[in-house]
């Protein structure tokens, strides 16, 4: 039975994503895991195969993921007990998940923020698509994740999760008087003279924290490998080296490193809100921030154990040194609305790992 919503437009909640799983809209081959639904957005399990494929593809218009992996695949495994992705390599793995969407639905998926912070690039395409991570609304169908890490080798097995998807009704971006008015009411940032016209502008802070004054974390390369369901298992020397910070403030990206920075400004959403962080400006091609951008309603809320949060910033240079200085803008915070408040918020009381973060790695690391 089809799902009806009222006139409201904007994110779907956890509840609303449970009915919409109920009614067919969302056809997983197992049942959902206990802590798969999140406050605006479900995790997206790994399939029982993976198939290393020559090169990232789009499908494009009346063609099939499926078709396409027939075309470009080097080969097959299985990873029902675990299998390594090697850096460098591209892997296609169809998912648990698929989607039989209403004809007022769409979605779009990112990678879950422990993804993003391990530099395992990773997006979800689905058939006859001439995008990536975006699903056009009543698209039935499979779906898949590419998979490359780009620094570390990762084991992932079967009901992995690296990435998750938003349901969204209608279009329910708060533009710029709108975004003043909750900023107003909610303080959404803690600086004194936010920029707040075209989103929340997010600087990175390269001032130094504690007395060491740390401001990051650049990768090692050829380290171990890391299990992504392994949770404080790894020593950050093992796999980090810490960034102090300069007297200039200032930090030199060396070309295709990985990075872990922290947001200048301490940002919160309110339980009616959902962010995501997007590019400042896609002019500037230099580098690259935040490979995950969801941000859900009671990130760094108060009132859900938060006091506002740093935004985690993960970054990679592109073909040349590039210089950051303190304070400058590398993403932009915008809001959507809610179509509910969800039934439980980030934060509280399930399992969120990045409540009132600073500078944080992902949760494999031990603190």
């Amino acid at each position: 039975m089809p799902l009806a919503f009222a006139a409201e437009k904007g994110i779907l909640p956890d509840r609303m994503i449970k009915a919409l799983a109920e009614s067919g809209g969302i056809l997983p081959a197992y049942d959902f895991v206990p802590d798969q639904i999140q406050p605006a957005s479900l995790d997206l399990r790994l399939g029982d195969v993976a198939y290393r494929v020559r090169a990232s593809f789009l499908p494009g218009p009346r063609i099939t993921v499926a078709k396409r992996i027939d075309q470009l695949k080097l080969h097959e495994f299985s990873l029902e007990h675990g299998a390594v992705l090697e850096t460098g390599c591209v892997y296609i793995v169809p998912l648990i998940e698929s989607l039989a969407l209403p004809d007022d639905i769409v979605a779009a998926a990112n990678p879950k923020s422990s993804t993003g912070r391990l530099d395992v690039f990773t997006r979800v395409i689905a058939d006859e698509t001439r995008g990536f991570d975006r699903i056009a609304a009543g698209y039935h169908g499979p779906l898949y994740a590419e998979i490359s890490p780009r620094t570390f080798p990762v084991l992932v097995s079967e009901g992995s999760r690296l990435s998750q998807i938003r349901f969204r009704r209608g279009h329910a971006m708060l533009d710029a008087a709108a975004l003043r008015a909750l900023h107003a009411r909610e303080r959404l940032v803690d600086s004194a003279d936010a920029d707040v016209s075209e989103g929340i502008s997010v600087g990175v802070d390269l001032s130094g924290i504690g007395p060491n004054g740390l401001v990051g974390y650049r990768a090692k390369r050829h380290t171990g490998l890391i299990d992504v369901e392994r949770r404080a298992g790894y020593a950050v020397a093992e796999f980090w080296e810490p960034l102090m910070a300069r007297g200039d403030k200032s930090l030199i990206l060396d070309p295709n490193e990985f990075y872990i920075l922290a947001s200048k400004e301490a940002v919160q959403v309110p339980p009616d809100y959902a962010a995501e962080m997007v590019p400042f400006d896609p002019l500037v091609g230099e580098f690259r921030v935040h490979y995950a951008g969801f941000f859900d309603p009671g990130f760094g809320y108060e009132g859900a154990g938060g006091r506002g949060a740093r935004a985690v910033l993960e970054v990679r240079s592109r073909e040349v040194p590039f210089i950051l200085e303190h304070g400058q803008i590398v993403g932009r915070l915008v809001y959507e609305k809610m179509m509910a408040r969800p039934q439980k918020l980030y934060g509280e009381g399930i399992g969120s790992n990045y409540q009132a973060q600073g500078l944080k790695l992902s949760k494999h690391f031990r603190v």
